[in-house]
């Protein structure tokens, strides 16, 4: 069996793939055409190449690359077993070079996650390639057993190995921890080292992309997922800083304080930090000390030194993240659309909570895409087409970026859902769409406050009302769920419109839900108005009025008199009592049965002749009546209604 793991757009007509090739990894050009709309998909019979360094053997093991021009740059497994990892280039014109074998100081059991490119200046040849990774840390405390960190790695593009030592090998290679924690006392960090994903956002500068990984805990304690940012500065300077070293009796990492050969181990040869045409060109010492020093002695904080959107004690686990910069009103936000193990996407908004520099994530929607909750394993963004496309291993599910009729028919719910796609054009929430002039557009992302963009809402005060009917001594339900996951449910009741209103206080027979109240064994005092209010961000509106009322249950069963005509009269709705409560009591005994049929046939029937007085009731002539009776007033024609049910109604 082949399981493709590679598959990036070569030039405009074809496409580049590499599969397991059922444990002999295999390349091939697949020609695809020069539009999307022509029927070409063919594969090239000449162009199969050997796929070792490319694509893993084994579909079990991870692998990463990205294809530069005509150089596509792999982290992988290069054996059946999956123990020499290496980062590898090949194709293209320059040789082929890869990571020193089997030295644990470079890699040691990694599982690559991602690659990308990013220039370093004007001159292409300062552009280095960046790894995401995570392995087994070698500088981890003695005794704690095997500890996973998370990695970021850089080579030069333009590397061509050593001319002594380091032939074919990388001459360039750096590595730092990429650190993902939650500020705790007394330096007890929480951390997320398990590294799941990466996405590249590019901003208006090539050369200072903003980075989104997202990270899960390793821990059997504490389960948690949570999304970090980087920046490049910050990045770069972890790699401009000390080298880790590893010395002194108990061979103890510390930050190496002795002299570091020119030029720096980890620069690129160029004209822009130096005079070397190539490394080959570089001193030895260089390329010895680059050898030993491979990793970098102070980790990559995240943006904030905190995770920017934490999800801890829910049961799933992020798995993918891409990231859209959306234009607004009052700015551009980062929206962030994260898979998870389950089968469901969040779509989760950064806004500044103080000042651009402190940002706050809100979760605005939890969709779930795959109904067999298979795991999200890839997520691609189109911006242009306005669509987002998840794959897990079942299925391919195409989803809107923006769905801003589901944040309700007012201005109010439009503001507040701080959607940074959906504005209020007077009407109904619609899409935002920057450089046009709308008079009654309305959209503030960073406050959201309807007070000041809803004061001429003509459908502000009206609220739904729904009625409600409870049988004494049963339980009813009182549903009311808010369109904004950031909402705050507040209950009132009234025992009538004139009554003021008091905030409904639960206990155990008054349950609060995710999805509203339940009233456990309903009493006659909880009949009147409930008046459910959603509280965002210092904003209350009423959502729904539910007016309860409160049937006794010996109206419900029917064992009173069937025929007191002030019991037939305070009965409210004959039908809708007779439909909605029949399936909620018990089968009443054969007595009291009969006694409600023949008070509901007497409403607008003629009279049923007289039973038979001989034999006992159940049979002789007697029977025959009573059994027709009942099927025309509970089945209807037998021709319409199908066969005759079991049941004694």
């Amino acid at each position: 069996m082949n399981f493709v793991k590679i598959l990036h757009p070569y030039n405009r007509t074809h496409l580049y793939a590499c599969g397991t090739g059922a444990f002999h990894p295999v390349c091939a050009f697949i020609e695809a055409g020069q539009h999307a709309e022509e029927p070409v998909f063919k594969l090239d019979p000449h162009h199969i190449e050997d796929g070792k360094g490319k694509s893993p053997y084994d579909p079990r093991h991870t692998a990463a690359s990205v294809l530069v021009g005509e150089e596509l740059y792999s982290g992988v497994a290069t054996d059946l077993m999956g123990r020499d990892f290496t980062i590898f280039r090949s194709l293209g014109r320059r040789p082929s070079i890869r990571t020193e074998q089997h030295d644990s100081r470079w890699l040691n059991e990694p599982k690559f996650v991602a690659v990308f490119l990013v220039p370093e200046s004007e001159d292409p040849d300062d552009d280095k390639i960046y790894f995401f990774f995570r392995e087994t840390a070698v500088e981890r405390q003695q005794g704690l057993g095997k500890t996973s960190f998370a990695r970021i790695g850089q080579i030069c593009r333009n590397d061509m190995g050593g001319q002594r030592s380091l032939v074919n090998k990388w001459t360039t290679f750096l590595k730092a921890r990429l650190v993902c924690a939650v500020p705790g006392p007394d330096g007890a960090d929480t951390h997320f080292d398990e590294l799941r994903d990466v996405f590249l956002l590019q901003t208006r500068d090539k050369r200072n992309p903003l980075i989104y990984a997202i990270f899960s805990t390793s821990s059997s304690v504490f389960q948690g997922s949570a999304v970090c940012v980087y920046t490049m500065a910050d990045i770069r300077r972890a790699f401009l800083g000390p080298f880790a070293h590893k010395e002194g009796p108990n061979y103890q990492w510390v930050s190496y304080q002795g002299r570091v050969p020119y030029p720096r181990p980890g620069m690129c040869p160029s004209k822009t930090f130096g005079t070397f045409g190539s490394t080959k060109d570089f001193p030895d010492e260089v390329i010895q000390f680059a050898r030993h020093h491979p990793l970098m002695y102070n980790p990559v904080l995240p943006h904030g030194q905190r995770p920017l959107f934490l999800q801890a004690t829910v049961p799933y686990t992020f798995t993918r993240i891409a990231v859209d910069r959306v234009t607004a009103a009052d700015g551009h936000y980062d929206v962030l659309f994260i898979g998870t193990d389950v089968g469901t996407v969040l779509k989760v908004v950064s806004v500044p909570k103080e000042s651009w520099h402190r940002m706050e994530p809100l979760l605005l929607e939890e969709l779930q895409v795959f109904q067999d909750s298979s795991p999200v394993i890839s997520l691609q963004l189109s911006s242009k087409r306005h669509q987002l496309y998840a794959g897990s291993t079942t299925a391919l599910a195409q989803l809107p970026l923006h769905r801003c009729s589901a944040y309700g028919k007012a201005c109010a719910e439009c503001c507040l859902a701080r959607d940074p796609y959906c504005a209020w054009d007077g009407n109904t929430c619609t899409r935002y769409v920057p450089n046009t002039k709308r008079r009654f557009r309305r959209q503030d992302v960073r406050n959201g406050d309807p007070n000041v963009l809803c004061s001429e809402d003509p459908r502000r005060h009206t609220v739904p009302q729904k009625q409600l009917y409870g049988v004494e001594g049963s339980t009813v339900f009182l549903e009311c769920i808010p369109k904004s996951l950031q909402a705050h449910i507040l209950w009132t009741y009234q025992r009538t419109l004139n009554d003021p209103q008091r905030e409904v206080q639960m206990d155990e027979r008054v349950v609060r839900t995710e999805r509203g109240v339940l009233l456990r064994s309903v009493q006659r005092s909880d009949a009147g108005l409930y008046l459910c209010h959603a509280t965002e961000h210092g904003f209350t509106q009423p959502l729904l009025r539910l007016s309860l009322e409160v049937i006794g249950a010996w109206q419900a069963t029917g064992v009173a008199s069937a025929g007191d005509p002030q019991l037939a009269a305070g009965i409210p709705g004959r039908k809708v009592w007779y439909r909605d409560f029949l399936q909620l009591v018990e089968r009443p005994p054969l007595g009291a049965t009969d006694k409600v049929c023949q008070r509901l046939w007497s409403r607008g029937r003629p009279p049923a002749p007289a039973r038979s007085p001989a034999g006992p009731p159940g049979r002789g002539q007697g029977e025959e009546p009573r059994r027709a009776r009942r099927r025309r007033t509970h089945e209807g024609p037998r021709a319409e209604r199908g066969p005759r049910s079991a049941s004694p109604w």
